[in-house]
């Protein structure tokens, strides 16, 4: 896509996270990585539900501003997205949202490691609860690092989600299948309990990532096969 048509897909994100009810006023921001490494990023300080193409940021890795409208500013929690480029050469897109069934496990402090459905036991694996951190200071970036390694999806302590992606759709996809597990989860603790798939049916659907073409980390290479988690 060249860079209209890449600013047009993150406005249409920005509004279907808005419209989701995973961001409120000014929360939550988007980033994707340009072929020249620099990236297209939504500014702070304005809801998602009012990105236009032309609002949208170019940054460099130091989060400077090389081409924007004036008054429009990068939001100090890109140091996080920009953590994850810088780590994971392979991560195309970065999504921070605060959707109210997975920010719940982070607010109550509980990682989402369970096993039990099957599509995000393939896509997803176990997400990590990450330490907490004050926004808009290296501390966020230095919690997420840790786990970017063997995750493409993490809660933020006390504050939301993050999800990465070769490209923006598969970083979005990410967030929104963490969302609906959330939900299942929370239905199912509510009716008595969640039961995980057992370890062998595990090990099958984390096999079958190649053949649906899931791209990204697994933390189940690492846990249930001892390889490294990058396939």
């Amino acid at each position: 896509m060249n860079n209209l048509e890449i600013r047009k897909q993150i406005c249409d994100i920005c509004y279907k996270m808005w419209q989701l009810g995973w961001v409120a006023a000014n929360d939550g921001n988007v980033s994707v990585k340009l072929e020249d490494g620099t990236f297209l990023v939504t500014p702070t300080g304005i809801s998602k539900s009012f990105i236009t193409p032309e609002k949208l940021l170019r940054i460099d890795g130091e989060n400077r501003v090389l081409e924007g409208l004036e008054g429009c500013r990068p939001s100090s929690e890109l140091k996080m997205h920009l953590r994850c480029y810088e780590k994971r050469p392979d991560v195309g897109s970065v999504i921070h949202a605060h959707p109210p069934g997975a920010t719940g496990f982070a607010v109550a402090h509980r990682p989402m490691d369970m096993y039990n459905m099957i599509e995000d036991v393939a896509v997803l694996g176990a997400v990590p609860l990450t330490p907490y951190g004050t926004p808009s200071t290296s501390e966020v970036p230095d919690a997420i690092e840790p786990y970017l390694e063997n995750h493409d999806a993490m809660l933020l302590e006390n504050h939301g989600a993050l999800t990465v992606g070769c490209d923006l759709i598969t970083a979005f996809y990410r967030m929104e299948s963490l969302e609906l597990w959330a939900k299942i989860t929370i239905n199912a603790i509510i009716l008595g309990g969640t039961r995980d798939i057992s370890r062998e049916n595990i090990q099958k659907l984390i096999d079958l990532r190649p053949f649906y073409g899931v791209t990204g980390r697994h933390p189940g290479y690492v846990k249930f096969s001892g390889e490294s988690a990058d396939r």
